[in-house]
């Protein structure tokens, strides 16, 4: 079994930016593929960025150009770095390894005034 720890999240204004961190509890990175998800009030659960072994990433629509996945391996950590936030991004995001049960708790993330 594999704990991920995430730390971020909090308020932010629109336009801010925020960075969520998400540690694994041993080394993964070299075999799979780590993701941000997210859920706003309402809304279905929605994968909104991906970064592979090979660092190959990929955003969906509404994130990209604002949002950067990224990882350290010497920290053991993948980031989630958050600019132009909009109120719209107000969710609980969580991170997760693709194909695993592994995911972290979520962290409440508020974009407002």
């Amino acid at each position: 079994q594999v704990q991920l720890v995430e730390t971020g999240g909090g308020l932010v204004q629109p336009g801010g930016s925020m960075r969520l961190s998400c540690a694994p509890s041993r080394s993964i990175f070299s075999t799979h593929t780590m993701a941000w998800y997210r859920q706003g009030p309402g809304k279905e659960r929605e994968l909104i960025a991906v970064i592979t072994r090979e660092d190959d990433t990929n955003y969906v629509d509404s994130v990209m150009g604002r949002f950067t996945i990224s990882r350290d391996n010497a920290k053991n950590t993948v980031y989630l770095h958050m600019n132009n936030l909009k109120p719209e991004d107000t969710a609980a995001y969580y991170c997760h390894a693709l194909g695993t049960p592994w995911r972290g708790q979520e962290i409440q993330v508020t974009v407002s005034s």
